[in-house]
């Protein structure tokens, strides 16, 4: 600092504030800031619903105070731990199965050796994830469809009674686990390809030396060198545990499949818009929010104690 005030006495030149010095990139900047503030800070006023007898008509200001009274109404309720522990398996195993699924493929597409197929093959896989949940509920509604579904049609031809898969308590999350690993496997794993590029090549080349083979290779070299992107986006998926996909259940569950599928936000949808109970599904939310917030914080503090940076 010393070097620099010297150097601008000597020349005449005047300090520039940091702050003015990259305006640019602050004005860059601007647009996300202004939507972060308006459409996801700003709403966080809503969940004072949560403690109100909320009245449309009255409006935030002016709807009575009922303290905790939804909250207690919300764990008394008969389908409150239905919906939370559907939520949390649903969830779950989408964590166990389906988290693994983008480093394994960005494991294989770094060992492709030809680019061009390299490059289709990450195409083709990223692209579902563009797709609308919509079009993906349809198109697995028909390929599962009893009755004129290719999966049935498969299964008709070896002989067995086909299998109302998406009416199906037994089957119903394993559908949405793999269609959730189809349409986002892809571009999850953009992000380990991109760990996994910047690995120096030397290490590589030293454990070939050694012997190692590509087994060798990957679970040596590769695996710990993209450790802090698995960590950090896993602390990431444990933050948001309580959610469980809603646009993916909305459009593909049935009132046949509610026992295994009906999650908390479904839950919220149904109950706010149908029934008009505002408040108390703002407390369901606002509960939800406060649990994820509790596992992202903890998971956090026991990366860092195993030696991980973590994310804050």
């Amino acid at each position: 600092m010393e070097t620099i005030a010297k150097t601008q006495a000597e020349t005449g030149a005047k300090p520039r504030r940091s702050g003015l010095r990259y305006w640019d990139l602050y004005l860059m900047l601007a647009p996300a800031l202004l939507f972060l503030l308006l459409f996801k800070y700003a709403p966080m006023y809503g969940v004072v619903i949560a403690f109100q007898d909320f009245n449309v008509i009255q409006g935030i200001l002016n709807s009575p105070w009922v303290g905790l009274q939804y909250f207690k109404e919300l764990f008394l309720f008969d389908e409150f731990p239905r919906v939370v522990r559907n939520t949390l398996v649903i969830s779950l195993m989408k964590l166990v199965i389906g988290f693994p699924a983008p480093i394994l493929l960005a494991l294989l597409l770094n060992e492709l050796v030809l680019e061009k197929f390299k490059r289709a093959v990450q195409t083709i896989t990223y692209i579902p994830h563009f797709i609308s949940w919509v079009v993906v509920g349809g198109i697995f509604i028909d390929l599962l469809s009893p009755s004129s579904g290719i999966v049935n049609k498969g299964i008709q031809m070896l002989g067995f009674e086909p299998i109302f898969f998406m009416s199906d308590e037994r089957w119903f999350r394993w559908i949405l686990v793999f269609s959730d690993i189809w349409k986002e496997a892809g571009w999850g794993a953009i992000v380990f390809l991109a760990a996994l590029l910047g690995i120096n090549d030397e290490l590589f080349q030293a454990a070939r030396v050694d012997g190692a083979n590509r087994l060798r290779q990957i679970w040596h070299v590769a695996l710990p060198g993209i450790r802090s992107t698995i960590v950090i986006l896993l602390l990431l998926r444990i933050g948001h545990v309580f959610d469980a996909g809603f646009e993916q259940v909305l459009v593909m569950y049935n009132a046949t499949v509610y026992d295994v599928a009906d999650i908390i936000d479904t839950y919220v949808f149904r109950v706010g818009l149908g029934q008009m109970q505002f408040g108390l599904t703002t407390a369901a939310g606002l509960f939800k929010s406060v649990i994820g917030c509790a596992l992202l914080v903890g998971a956090n503090w026991l990366a860092r104690r195993m030696g991980e940076e973590g994310i804050f």
